[in-house]
């Protein structure tokens, strides 16, 4: 009789440990809490992660660089952040920068600095950098400007980078010529070396690139040694932190679903995976240790750039979504487009994530309408289609099926509890939940960490 895997363990499990061997921890270890995006970022991710990080041991960022952009508003304070994962606010946790990150070291001291000056102290002694994070230089930042010209030169459209160099930089991780910041740590010859030939690279292809190599290297040993003290071995401090002591521990997704390299409206994409999965290969997490995972979607939808947008509004009421909503984006100061909320995008992510639970964010925005409009389906020649495109061709052709919901008209900014929403708002909560099939944990209503319901 063969024996499956698990009766093996079984079995063994029965055995002595020889002699002088100890038996293997089969514990699982702490579960790790995940907050990702639902839909094309922007979603108000950082409120939810603040919400958490009020508890939370250790708050480590996976994926992306300094394009992401997370606001968050502490005792009438309000803080940017690009590359900080947004738990450096709690002076009790450890903030982490994990190797699926591609860190600009010039941004992340000048955002640190920035935010010093609005009250974040002590953030450097709270701050961990994964040794084996991949580093964006400015020449990546000046090759995805130059990407962008040529893009539209050439196909008369562009993709809407951020222009922070991310997608460069993980080119040259992808192509194995990137650097890492164990590299810059090491022997600075060797480091100085790999990086003169990875300038000539890019201007054997960008021949208007320039780069003062002598000048950025300087610089870069300059960081070095303000970095030195932050950096550890990312792998093997995440598995101390997950099978010691008790320790609650929280990733902060950048980006969002529909954003993600693999599963995104690709090519107007980010160049990381800002799916679940990008929390284990960004962190080298075992899959076994991703306990919760939030997804954060607005009661409307909104985008940054270009691409396909189903429930697109050009018109006054995607107008009064972007006046109301401040939509303009945190990185790049663009006016976000606007939309009714798709459920066909949430549930899509919900399908690659597994959510345990969904905020809700920016209800308040919707008080003054009408009425409200949901997508809830896709049709393509007049029929309803399963699945959510990855033609993008395909995608600009569907036909959204709404369902229309009379508006509340009611101002929801001070309610802290749902019973007092009113009751057209509870509807349209209620059926954003059933639809996607998992449960609405927080509804938010407004900027600061108070203004988010708590439903259980």
């Amino acid at each position: 009789m063969s024996l499956s895997w698990s009766a093996k363990e079984h079995k063994n499990a029965n055995q002595p440990a020889a002699a002088g061997q100890k038996r293997p921890r089969n514990d699982a270890g702490n579960k790790v809490t995940v907050v990702l995006g639902a839909q094309w970022g922007d979603e108000g991710k950082g409120k939810v992660v603040d919400l958490l990080a009020t508890e939370a041991d250790i708050v480590c960022r996976c994926q992306g660089g300094n394009n992401a952009g997370h606001t968050v508003v502490v005792d009438g304070k309000e803080y940017d952040f690009h590359l900080l994962p947004s738990g450096i606010i709690n002076p009790k946790s450890i903030s982490l920068i994990g190797n699926g990150v591609v860190i600009h070291l010039p941004g992340l001291f000048e955002e640190g600095d920035k935010n010093e000056k609005k009250g974040l102290k002590g953030w450097e002694k709270r701050l961990i950098v994964s040794d084996r994070a991949h580093l964006v230089f400015d020449f990546h930042q000046v090759v995805d400007g130059l990407q962008e010209t040529e893009r539209q030169a050439q196909e008369g459209k562009n993709i809407g980078t951020t222009k922070k160099g991310i997608g460069p930089a993980y080119s040259s991780k992808a192509s194995r010529t990137g650097l890492r910041v164990c590299d810059l740590l090491g022997d600075f010859k060797d480091f100085s070396t790999r990086f003169k030939n990875l300038v000539h690279q890019y201007q054997s292809m960008y021949p208007s690139l320039t780069v003062d190599v002598e000048d950025q290297l300087k610089k870069l040993k300059e960081y070095a040694e303000r970095l030195r003290p932050m950096v550890r071995d990312g792998v093997y401090y995440m598995y101390e932190s997950l099978h010691g002591s008790a320790k609650k521990i929280l990733v902060e997704g950048a980006n969002a679903a529909l954003l993600d390299i693999d599963f995104g409206t690709y090519p107007f994409v980010t160049s990381s995976n800002c799916t679940v999965g990008g929390v284990c290969t960004g962190l080298g997490i075992p899959p076994l240790n991703i306990g919760d995972v939030f997804g954060v979607a607005k009661a409307y939808t909104t985008r940054v750039g270009i691409g396909a947008f189903p429930t697109e509004q050009l018109n006054a009421v995607g107008e009064l979504l972007q006046t109301r909503g401040h939509e303009v984006g945190v990185t790049t100061g663009r006016k976000r487009r606007c939309g009714w909320l798709d459920l066909v995008i949430v549930r899509y992510a919900h399908m690659i994530n597994g959510f345990t639970a969904i905020a809700l964010t920016k209800l308040d925005i919707l008080d003054v309408l009408d009425e409200i409009k949901v997508g809830v389906a896709y049709k393509l020649n007049g029929k309803r289609i399963p699945h959510f495109p990855a033609n993008m061709d395909i995608l600009h052709k569907v036909e959204v099926e709404y369902e229309t919901f009379p508006g509340w008209k009611t101002d929801t900014s001070a309610v802290r509890k749902w019973n007092d929403l009113p009751a057209k708002a509870q509807n349209y909560i209620r059926f954003i939940e059933n639809h996607i099939g998992v449960p609405i944990k927080w509804v938010g209503v407004g900027k600061s960490r108070e203004c988010m319901i708590q439903m259980f």
